[in-house]
């Protein structure tokens, strides 16, 4: 079987993209590609499972309901916990990110 080369940038578009590059038994590894979108006014993501997020490139503005606004540069990683309520604000026409969704139970140690 020949190796097959994939790219993490995506080439421009204007919806939101999210691929899953690799998943195992207690996580998933996406790839997202926003193109200067931001989650919906009062819309707030509360995931059952910790998830480890990379800004690889672009900008980007989190809000956590606990601690207002957090801003992400290209290189700026961070660990979401379970059930911490959080949305985009903002984000770059060129933000690609890379997240780890993984199952509480195999936990990261930063």
């Amino acid at each position: 079987m020949p190796v097959k080369v994939q790219n993490l940038f995506p080439s421009a578009g204007t919806e939101e993209e999210t691929a899953t590059l690799l998943q195992g038994g207690s996580f998933r590894l996406e790839q997202i590609a926003s193109y200067g979108q931001a989650s919906a006014k009062n819309f707030w993501y509360d995931q059952a499972d910790p998830e480890w997020v990379l800004l690889v490139r672009g900008t980007a503005t989190l809000e956590f309901e606990k601690e207002n606004f957090v801003q992400l540069g290209a290189g700026d990683y961070l660990l979401i916990l379970a059930h911490e309520k959080h949305r985009v604000e903002s984000t770059s026409a060129d933000a690609v990110w890379l997240a780890i969704h993984f199952n509480n139970s195999a936990a990261l140690k930063a």
